[in-house]
């Protein structure tokens, strides 16, 4: 079994200083942790992968592709391969699960 606790995981994003940590790879899908925070801009581009967004703390605003939703604690985002998203208007800081199918590079 692989199991994970959320504030060991933020204490090893922290020490490797970038703001995506990815814990988890196997042969269909990876999961990583995404940081944020107030007042942040979201640097990233389109991916080859589908994803699914898993907010564990925060809010902010999200658009993928035309369809823009306020996220906080407890949602849950859906983003096809290819389409543009980004994370904006970060109120509060901003922890997202991230899931990658197939495994992000």
């Amino acid at each position: 079994m692989k199991a994970f606790r959320l504030d060991e995981l933020e204490a090893e994003r922290i020490a490797n200083n970038g703001a995506y940590l990815r814990f988890l790879r196997e042969r269909n899908m990876s999961v990583g942790l995404y940081a944020l925070n107030a007042g942040e801009l979201d640097p990233q581009q389109p991916h080859k992968e589908d994803e699914v967004y898993f907010v564990v703390s925060g809010r902010a605003s999200i658009t993928v592709g035309t369809e823009t939703r306020q996220v906080g604690r407890g949602s849950v985002v859906y983003v096809p391969a290819g389409v543009p998203h980004k994370f904006h208007h970060i109120t509060e800081d901003l922890r997202v699960m991230v899931v990658f199918s197939p495994p992000g590079s």
